[in-house]
């Protein structure tokens, strides 16, 4: 099953997929959707007490958010999905998000939360 990368070129992301790439926004965007250039691993007391058995060792660390989109590769159904979405904002709202733009971030955001697919 063919894995498709994040590509960040000048400033921009994209996801490669089998037709082109897809534009997905400015790497300013996309910080600012997630909250920044980096992230600290942190794990709730509820976690900790649910899950005995994970590893916790990475707390406290933090991560390059742009390392970690690079790092990102997507399935077939997401780049799929990915290209479904609009590529600009609702209405032309300059203040919303574009719902390419807010899948991907999604996404990147789980992974920040529980690491790479």
């Amino acid at each position: 099953m063919p894995r498709y990368e994040t590509i960040v070129e000048d400033g921009t992301v994209y996801v490669a997929s089998d037709a082109d790439r897809l534009e997905i926004g400015t790497v300013q965007d996309v910080l600012a959707v997630v909250g920044g250039p980096s992230w600290m691993i942190r794990y709730t007391d509820e976690e900790k007490t649910r899950h005995p058995e994970l590893d916790t060792a990475d707390e406290g660390l933090t991560v390059d958010v742009v390392d970690m989109m690079q790092a990102m590769t997507h399935g077939e159904q997401f780049v799929t999905a990915l290209a479904a979405q609009p590529a600009d904002p609702p209405g032309g709202d300059p203040d919303a998000i574009a719902p390419r733009l807010g899948l991907f971030a999604g996404k990147l955001l789980e992974n920040l939360d529980s690491g790479l697919d």
